[in-house]
This record gives C-alpha cells, structure tokens and sequence, in this order.
C-alpha cells in the first residue's frame, strides 16, 4: 500500500562540510567532561523525519554544554536519490545499512555502499556513551521506542519519558544493528543507546515525535542545556509507559510470505492459535494470549528478513 507523502525531504547538503573530516557528521564539543552522546538520521534513505530533526537543531543553534555531540546523517547515498513517485528505492543501496554492525562484517572483505559508509561511521558510533538512532515505520503505527535486547534500554527509555510503549526485543536474524553494538549490547556496559521508531514514515506527526524524542534524549544525557531543550519540547508525555517483550520474530522463507488480514502493528491478538501469516505450506498462528503484533509489514519481502515480531506486554 502507498501512503501520501505530507512532509518534503529536507536539504541537508549545507551539513556536508562537518568539522570530522568525515561527510555530513559533526562533532560539537563543549570542550568540559561530560558524556559522548550521538544522535544519528538517515539509518535508512527514505526516512528522513530525522533528518528533519537534526536540520532543527541546527538552525535552533544547538550547543553542547559538557561532553561532545555528535549530530550525523548516515546513508545519505541513498537519501540523494528519494523520489516521490518510488520513495522505497531509497531505503538503501545495496544492503540495509542497520544489519551490518557486527565486528566480522564491518573488518571482513564483503564490500558495499552501505559497508563503507559504515566503516567511516564506526569510530563516532563505538566512541558514543549514548546513542539515539532515529527511525520511522512502513506502516502507521503509533510510535514506539526500540531498547535493544537488553532491560537497561527500557530503564533509559523511562528516564526520557517518551514514547508509551517501549519494545526489548531479540535483535534481527538478518544482521547486528547498530543500536546493539559494543557496550550498547553488554548488560554490564555503562553505555546505552535507544533507537525510535516516531510513526509512519512520511506522516507530519512523525517529525514532531522525531524532534521531541531528540530534545528528551539530549536533556536527560545533560549534553545540552535542559531550560534550553525543555523550552522547544513539542509533545505532552504519556501518562505511563508500557514495555512490549518480545518472544520471537517471524521472518520470511520465501516471497510467497502473506498476512493473514492487513495489520497495522501494537494489535493485540486476544486468543491462542489465531492465524497471523502463511508462507507457502507455513501457517503462523499466535503461540499466546493476547499476543502482540510488533511493526508487521510486507514492504520488504525477502527470505531471512523480519516480517513481523511477537511479544507480550508486561
């Protein structure tokens, strides 16, 4: 299905020319202790809400206050060759740019657009005490906060205080995803990163929840100045907080994979054993209660890759 496109992508090339010698990253360092913090856009070419967000810091001027921030657009080799009329040809290049975060990937001999722009990217990822990934979704949904694989996601998630329902999930079979690496994947790192996913990808909502969640980050990390971030802040807080914890993730076998109905994601499946999906002669039913369906989508219909996640909230 296509959704209509409300928001424009926005023109980053003036963020070309960082102070890194690395393209479209910059490191602003308050030249005082404090954290490495790192808000990163454009995991994914066609989903520039966060982009949008770090263009509003820019122009709001943001500084940082103790510590170092790095502010990057990651695959903007694919960003570049958004088009209206096909908006996922810019997802990526040649492979997706969030499965390639593994030590043997990142220092082995495979070779691609998104490898490379990686390896120039791993330095500022791996130096990062806190890391925000931002990112939207193919289907609407309402927002919702990846803490990796790990319960000290959810316990920084809380402490930034936005969105409602935050995910512990088990990663992705297809590759390492950057918010999962180092120390951001080790229980007894003090890093920690979080990665949301602020709603459907093109919706104008999405960049208000893309700004506001970076502005809750930034203060609770203490990079920047709190009366200066809470000043710009767009949305209201939800009244509490939910955690959705993954059981399992259903991946494709083959291109055949369907849903069983067009669900949009956070459905809450009341009974045990209602069909969800079929691929070729597999049927998948609910293994549960009042199972939850966790970003489900056919956008990108390939064996080995995530077609929907299933969990529980607690």
């Amino acid at each position: 299905m296509k959704y209509r496109i409300e928001i424009k992508p926005p023109d980053i090339t003036p963020y070309r020319n960082g102070n890194t010698g690395v393209d479209y990253v910059h490191v602003l360092d308050s030249g005082k202790p404090g954290p490495n913090v790192m808000v990163q856009a454009l995991t994914h070419g066609n989903e520039f809400s966060g982009a949008i967000a770090l263009d509003f810091l820019f122009h709001e001027k943001i500084r940082a206050v103790k510590g170092k921030l790095t502010l990057a657009f990651a695959n903007v080799a694919a960003f570049a060759r958004f088009a209206f009329d096909d908006p996922d040809r810019s997802r990526f290049i040649d492979e997706d740019y969030n499965r390639v975060w593994a030590d043997a990937v990142l220092g082995g001999s495979r070779d691609s657009a998104e490898l490379r722009r990686a390896r120039e990217l791993r330095r500022f990822v791996d130096a990062a005490d806190y890391l925000l990934d931002l990112h939207t979704m193919t289907e609407p949904c309402r927002p919702i906060m990846v803490c990796g694989m790990l319960d000290k996601g959810a316990e920084f998630a809380r402490r930034v205080g936005v969105p409602a329902d935050l995910l512990i999930d088990t990663g992705h079979p297809a590759g390492l995803r950057m918010r999962d690496r180092g120390g951001f994947g080790d229980p007894s790192s003090p890093k920690n990163a979080l990665l949301i996913e602020a709603g459907q990808h093109w919706e104008k909502s999405s960049v208000e929840v893309a700004i506001d969640t970076t502005l809750r980050f930034l203060q609770v990390t203490g990079v920047v100045d709190a009366a200066w971030a809470r000043s710009r802040l767009r949305l209201d807080p939800p009244q509490k907080q939910r955690v959705v914890r993954v059981t399992e993730p259903i991946t494709a076998a083959s291109a055949s994979f369907r849903f069983a109905r067009s669900w949009k994601g956070l459905e809450v499946i009341e009974r045990a054993g209602t069909v969800i999906a079929s691929d070729g002669d597999k049927v998948w039913r609910t293994p549960y209660d009042d199972c939850v369906l966790v970003m489900p989508s056919t956008a990108h219909v390939k064996p080995g890759n995530t077609m929907v996640r299933l969990g529980r909230y607690e």
